[in-house]
């Protein structure tokens, strides 16, 4: 598999994945993924985003436990 932005070689390794949502960081370190070897980018798979969205669906259920009402 070629990287779509620099043509490099991907190959499996893991890569981080941060996001904010509601006030929350989340930082996962070390997702399976394809990782360009020359560029770094890093692509997921079906499984990870799958398992990814659900821990964000999940903080934003939790995290409206933080919201503060004006």
């Amino acid at each position: 598999m070629k990287c779509i932005h620099c043509k490099g070689e991907m190959k499996r390794g893991t890569a981080p994945f941060h996001v904010d949502r509601n006030g929350c960081h989340v930082l996962l370190d070390a997702i399976p993924a394809w990782v360009c070897t020359q560029c770094g980018e890093a692509y997921f798979e079906g499984n990870e985003v799958d398992t990814i969205q659900d821990i964000i669906r999940s903080i934003e259920e939790k995290s409206k436990a933080f919201a503060v009402s004006a």
